[in-house]
């Protein structure tokens, strides 16, 4: 592919290598090198940026005008602008240097004193396969499972998921049975 899609300030841009384009104002200093997002290109497509020069754009000329008053004003407005060449399309993103920084990876969360206390008592009632179970389908297996098997999986919710869904339809599975 020749070209990449690219997005910038709220903007997408379609551009090619060499070419030169006018961007809203960017927060890097001339002559510094980026790496701007990449929405479309080639399986890893790293696109590099050169800033050329930060300019203005042309004037635009507001006026305000009401008939039979006297009332005129006139006002004017630039943009500032940010011209940018297009260095290199390709490579991988991971060798390119990143316009943002990549976000940060969340803690694990600390295991309960439950958890610890009896890990392995914990899956010896469960039922077959339930670490992998979905909230809905443990809401249609709580329906034929036998008592010992509900309480260890409420056990293992409380303690290792806490999930919302399937501890209430434990519950409720346990008291249609009491």
């Amino acid at each position: 592919m020749d070209y990449a899609i690219i997005r910038m300030g709220g903007k997408q841009y379609r551009v090619r290598e060499g070419e030169t384009l006018l961007v809203d104002r960017l927060k890097v200093e001339e002559g510094e090198s980026f790496a701007p997002e990449v929405l479309l290109g080639a399986d890893g497509t790293a696109v590099t940026a050169t800033i050329v020069a930060h300019e203005r754009g042309p004037k635009i000329r507001i006026g305000k005008y009401k008939r039979r008053t006297g009332y005129r004003r006139h006002n004017g407005f630039r943009s500032s602008l940010t011209r940018i060449r297009i260095e290199s399309l390709g490579g991988t993103q991971d060798a390119a240097p990143r316009a943002k920084a990549a976000p940060k990876a969340k803690a694990a969360p600390a295991p309960t004193p439950a958890a610890e206390a009896a890990p392995a008592a914990a899956t010896a009632g469960l039922p077959e396969g339930y670490e992998g179970m979905t909230v809905a389908q443990i809401t249609a297996g709580a329906k034929t499972w036998d008592h010992e098997a509900l309480e260890a999986a409420l056990e293992h919710e409380r303690g290792h998921a806490d999930r919302k869904g399937a501890v209430a339809a434990l519950e409720s599975a346990l008291a249609k049975e009491g």
